[in-house]
C-alpha cells in the first residue's frame, strides 16, 4: 500500500491539466472522415475543437479561523500589476485547507466585487470579515488569460453566483411617532423560523430598504431561525427606536441556499446605517500631529484606543479629528485588537504622513452591539492623490477657502436618480444615505452624509423628510441638488452665513468628500 504525503499530494495536483470526467456515450465518439467536394470537409471533431476557448472558472474558497487566529495568506497587489494576488499560503492553514493557492488573484471578498477596488480597502474588508472568510478567486493562469482576452471580469464573477442573485441588504429603520417601523412581519407556513416582510407604503421600512416579500434573517444581531413568531415580536417592540435588520429577497436566498452559503451580515449591501468610519489624512507639523492617543475602556466593556487632547490649529484638528474618536485602522490596516505600543510605533513609523481612519464612540457601541465590524462596510470612495499637501499649504488652503457647498445636476434614469435620503429622527433636514455606484448620483458628485441644502432652488434645511422627499419626486428632471459635506455645514451654520448656490465652486463634478478625506 502506498501513501503519499499531503503536500505531495497538492502539488501532484497542481500538475495535472484539466480534463473531463463526465461519462462518454458510444454516440459521442468522433464520425468517420468522410469528403464531398459540394459540401466539403464532414468531420464534427475539427469543428468542435476549432471553437473551443480555454475555461476560465472561479474557484470560492471558504476560510474559517479560530479567535485571536489569522486565516495564514498575505494579500499583496504587485508594482504594476491589476488585481490582488495571494502569496504565502503557510501549511495546514485556514487557507490552504480552503484550496487557496499561491498565485490566486481575488475578485470578490463576501460577495463583493473587489478587483477594482483601493488595495488598502480590500485588506480591510478581509480583517473586518470576522471568523468566516469567503473568496471567490481565479488562478494565476486564468486570471491573465481573462485579462489579455478581454473578459469582463465582474460578469465572470457574477455568472458563478448565477442570473438574478442579488445580495442580501443590511437595513437600519427608525420608528417614527404615527408609523413605527412601517414593517409587518408574517410567519411562512409551514417552514419554522422563516418569515417575509410587508412594508407600509412610503413608509420607514420601505424608505430603509426594506422590499415586500423580503425574507427576514436577523435583527439587532440575532439569527430568526431560532426565533419563534412570538419572541420576534417581543424583541422587535422592545427596540426603542431604531432596529437593524439582514433580508434578501426569495429568489436569492434560493441561489445561497443552492449554493451552501449562509447568509450573514459580511454578505450584505448597507441601507441607511447611522454611523460609518472616516478617513484622516494627516501630514506631520513642527510640533508633530498634535493629538494623544490613549487606551481606554469603553461602556460595553471593550479596550479601545482613543484620540484625545487635540491641539488647536493642529494637523489634526485640520484635518477633522474630533476629541472621543475612536481608532480603527492605520495606514489601512486594521489595529482595534493590536496593542497599544505596536500602534503607537505604526504611526511613529509613517513618518511625516499617516492615515487613520476613525469612529465616534456612538458608533463604535453600535456596532458592539450588532457584534459586527464597524470596517465590514467601510469603503474608502475618496480619489487618491499622488502626493499630500505640505502642512503650509493645508494651513493656507483652510483658512483661505471657507467650505463651499456643491450644485449637483442628476438626471433620472431606468433605476432613478442612484442614491437615497436619510435624516435624523423628529428633526428638519436631509442627509445623502447610501449612493449607488455608476448610478446618475454617483456621477453628478453626491456623496454620503451631504446635507442636502436646497432642491430645486428651494432652500429645504427646515422641512422635514416627508416634504424634502416630495419635492423631490414632483422635481422631475434634471433634478439639482444644492449639498455640503457635513464639517462644512456645521461650520457655516456657526457664522450664520446663508448657504446658497453663489457659495458653489463646484457643479456636476465628483469631489472629495471632506469629512471623510482632508488632505493636510
Amino acid at each position: 500500500m502506498c501513501t503519499l504525503h499531503p503536500h505531495e499530494a497538492q502539488g501532484s495536483a497542481c500538475r495535472i491539466m484539466r480534463f473531463n470526467t463526465e461519462p462518454v456515450d458510444a454516440t459521442d465518439l468522433p464520425k468517420k472522415f468522410t469528403f464531398n467536394p459540394k459540401e466539403g470537409i464532414d468531420n464534427p471533431v475539427l469543428v468542435i475543437s476549432d471553437d473551443t476557448e480555454p475555461d476560465v472558472r472561479p474557484r470560492l474558497c471558504a476560510l474559517r479561523r479560530d479567535e485571536g487566529q489569522g486565516f495564514g495568506f498575505y494579500l499583496s497587489r504587485d508594482t504594476g500589476c491589476r488585481g490582488h494576488v495571494v502569496h504565502q499560503v503557510e501549511p495546514w492553514s485556514s487557507a490552504e485547507r480552503s484550496g487557496l493557492r499561491e498565485g490566486d488573484h481575488v475578485l470578490e471578498v463576501n460577495e463583493d466585487f473587489v478587483d477594482d477596488k483601493d488595495h488598502s480597502t480590500v485588506v480591510l474588508k478581509v480583517q473586518a470579515s470576522g471568523l468566516l472568510l469567503y473568496l471567490l478567486v481565479l488562478s494565476a493562469q486564468d486570471y491573465e488569460f481573462a485579462v489579455s482576452d478581454g473578459r469582463d471580469l465582474m460578469l465572470l464573477a457574477r455568472a458563478y453566483c448565477g442570473e438574478g442573485c442579488s445580495r442580501p441588504r443590511l437595513c437600519h429603520i427608525i420608528k417614527e411617532p404615527d408609523h413605527g417601523l412601517g414593517l409587518s412581519i408574517i410567519p411562512i407556513e409551514g417552514v419554522r423560523g422563516h418569515y417575509r416582510l410587508n412594508p407600509a407604503s412610503e413608509g420607514p421600512a420601505e424608505r430603509a430598504g426594506i422590499q415586500n416579500g423580503d425574507r427576514l434573517i436577523w435583527i439587532n444581531g440575532a439569527m430568526v431561525s431560532t426565533l419563534t413568531h412570538a419572541a420576534l415580536s417581543k424583541m422587535v417592540k422592545k427596540c426603542e427606536d431604531h432596529v437593524t435588520v439582514l433580508v434578501i429577497d426569495s429568489r436569492s436566498e434560493e441561489s445561497y441556499t443552492r449554493r451552501r452559503l449562509p447568509i450573514i451580515p459580511a454578505f450584505a449591501k448597507t441601507h441607511n446605517l447611522p454611523y460609518r468610519p472616516k478617513t484622516l489624512h494627516l501630514t506631520q507639523g513642527p510640533q508633530g500631529y498634535g493629538f494623544l492617543l490613549k487606551q481606554e475602556k469603553l461602556s460595553s466593556g471593550r479596550i479601545a484606543h482613543m484620540l484625545r487632547e487635540i491641539d488647536p490649529y493642529s494637523p489634526a484638528e485640520t484635518a477633522g479629528m474630533e476629541e472621543g474618536e475612536v481608532l480603527l485602522a492605520v495606514n489601512g490596516e486594521q489595529v482595534e485588537d493590536a496593542e497599544h505600543e505596536d500602534i503607537v510605533s505604526k504611526i511613529r513609523q509613517s513618518g511625516q504622513q499617516v492615515t487613520l481612519t476613525t469612529i465616534a464612540i456612538p458608533g463604535r457601541d453600535y456596532y458592539t452591539q450588532l457584534a459586527i465590524s464597524p470596517l465590514l462596510f467601510y469603503e474608502d470612495h475618496i480619489p487618491k492623490r499622488e502626493r499630500f499637501p505640505s502642512p503650509s499649504q493645508a494651513h493656507e488652503t483652510t483658512h483661505s477657502n471657507p467650505p463651499c457647498p456643491r450644485l449637483c445636476v442628476l438626471h433620472k434614469e431606468g433605476t432613478g436618480f442612484g442614491f437615497n435620503l436619510g435624516c435624523v429622527q423628529n428633526k428638519p433636514g436631509a442627509y445623502i444615505g447610501q449612493v449607488s455606484t455608476g448610478s446618475s448620483g454617483e456621477r453628478a458628485g453626491l456623496c454620503e452624509g451631504d446635507v442636502v441644502v436646497e432642491v430645486n432652488g428651494q432652500n429645504v434645511e427646515e422641512e422635514h423628510f416627508d416634504e424634502v422627499v416630495r419635492l423631490i419626486k414632483e422635481g422631475g428632471t434634471p433634478l439639482r441638488l444644492l449639498v455640503l459635506e457635513r464639517p462644512g455645514y456645521e461650520k457655516l451654520r456657526k457664522t450664520g452665513q446663508p448657504i446658497s448656490s453663489e457659495l458653489t465652486l463646484h457643479s456636476n463634478n465628483k469631489v472629495p468628500d471632506i469629512s471623510q478625506d482632508k488632505f493636510i
